[in-house]
Formats: structure tokens, sequence, C-alpha cells
């Protein structure tokens, strides 16, 4: 077609100069048509170049590791599991702190679609705590598919173990070759210890006081991602102090309010 003139080769002679353009450094491990291509440049031709290109590639060990894979041969992929409002969980412990009204420990948890998270201050971090702390939270926020920690013995244990069976709840637990699974609630964690050392300056004894301004100010932060604070997103209303709020408005607003 190209009205250049090539030597015909067949036989054993036809295979190794095709191996020659496929495996060598100049040849790549290209496709068929690029292998073809290639024999087709160095000045080589034979009837049946394309299904022996196509063979060699196929039977190539590099190729076929390296090489991308068909929609067919693909592992099957988990379907994507439909989350709503604190239908999961992440908890985790931040401490020990200096004591505070008789508390060393904070235990957070992060619900996993709006970011809302709740704390409290803790004496201990042991399993009885932590159980406690969970029922309230299923009484307010409903119970929900899955709860996400770690595994130390505060959240792997038998007493954990009955609670979330009690509830329907499944436990899922991060390991260390995967440890994104509880990387939420460790994000939380960072952001609210940040803003109690700030707030509580140089009078460590005092952050048990301090947590729930802690957690106002985070739940109420402008975050970039949600292009909004979590206190919207969950209870879709702003959070402001009325203290916050100039006289001058307030007057206008409840006119008998102001004198």
């Amino acid at each position: 077609v190209d009205q250049v003139i090539r030597r015909y080769v067949h036989g054993q002679e036809a295979i190794d100069i095709l191996k020659a353009c496929h495996n060598r450094p100049t040849g790549g491990h290209h496709g068929l048509n690029n292998t073809a291509k290639k024999v087709f440049d160095s000045g080589f031709y034979w009837p049946t170049i394309y299904r022996d290109a196509h063979d060699l590639v196929k039977s190539c060990d590099a190729c076929q590791r390296q090489g991308k894979i068909l929609q067919r041969d693909e592992m099957p992929q988990n379907s994507i599991q439909v989350c709503k409002n604190f239908d999961v969980w992440g908890i985790d412990f931040i401490g020990p702190f200096s004591s505070s009204r008789g508390n060393k420990y904070v235990l957070v948890v992060v619900d996993y679609l709006l970011k809302w998270v709740k704390a409290k201050a803790l004496p201990t971090n042991d399993g009885r705590v932590v159980c406690k702390f969970l029922k309230s939270l299923f009484t307010r926020f409903g119970t929900p598919r899955a709860i996400i920690s770690d595994r130390e013995t505060h959240f792997y244990n038998d007493q954990f173990v009955k609670v979330m069976l009690k509830y329907s709840v499944t436990h899922r637990l991060a390991t260390a070759y995967h440890p994104q699974t509880s990387r939420q609630v460790e994000v939380s964690n960072c952001g609210l210890k940040r803003i109690l050392e700030r707030t509580v300056g140089e009078n460590r004894a005092s952050w048990t006081d301090k947590l729930d301004d802690a957690l106002w100010t985070f739940r109420t932060a402008f975050k970039t991602p949600i292009r909004n604070s979590w206190n919207l997103k969950t209870y879709a209303k702003g959070f402001v102090l009325q203290s916050l709020l100039p006289q001058l408005h307030l007057g206008i607003i409840y006119p008998n309010l102001i004198d």
C-alpha cells in the first residue's frame, strides 16, 4: 500500500524478528499494531504479521502483568453504600490531659457524613464509660449502622460487643495496614485539641470548663470543603450567640426588649 519494497520472511525467522521488535529495549512492549508497524519500518513483511503480533502480545508475561485490565477481567467492585445522617460514627479518645475536675480524657465521636462532632470529658478511658456514652448518643441521634474505632481495649472488649449486638450496630475496626478507616475522627481530634489548647491558655486545669466552648467554635467554623459550617449542615440554621448581636439591631427587632 505504501509502495515500499520489503523483504518477505516466514517461519522462525519471522517470529524472531517479531520478538525483537516487541521485547528488545527499542521495542517497548507495545501493542499489536505498534509492534507490527515496527516490523514494517524495519523492512520486513509476511501475510500473517498482525495475527502473529496479537498472539505474541497476548502471551507476553510483561505485557499481561503491566497492561490495562479489561472491564470483564476486573475484580468485582463493591456497590457504594447509601449513607444517611448519623449512620456511621467514628469514635476515639484524646488524652490523658492534666486533671480538670477529675477528668483526664475526652471521648470524641464524629458523624462520617455531616462531620458533626460530639465530645465528653471523662475521668477514665475504659470500656464502661464508652458504653455509657454510646447509649446516651443513641437515644439522641438514633442507632447508627456502624461504629468505627481503633483496636484499643476500651473499644474492643466483651462489654462493647454486647452493646453493639443489643442495638444491632456493626463495629468496624481500623487496621494497621489501612489507618484511613478512622482518619475522620483523628482529624476532628486534632482540630478540637488545637482549639482547646488555645482557649485554655496557661490555666490547663480549666479545660473541662472550656470543652463546650471549644465544641461550639469547632461546629460553627466555616469549612471550605462543604462551603458552610457543620452546625448549619446538621441543623439547617445558623448558630449565633445573642450577646454578639449589636443592641441597636435587637432594639429594632424587639422594641420592647431594650429600654
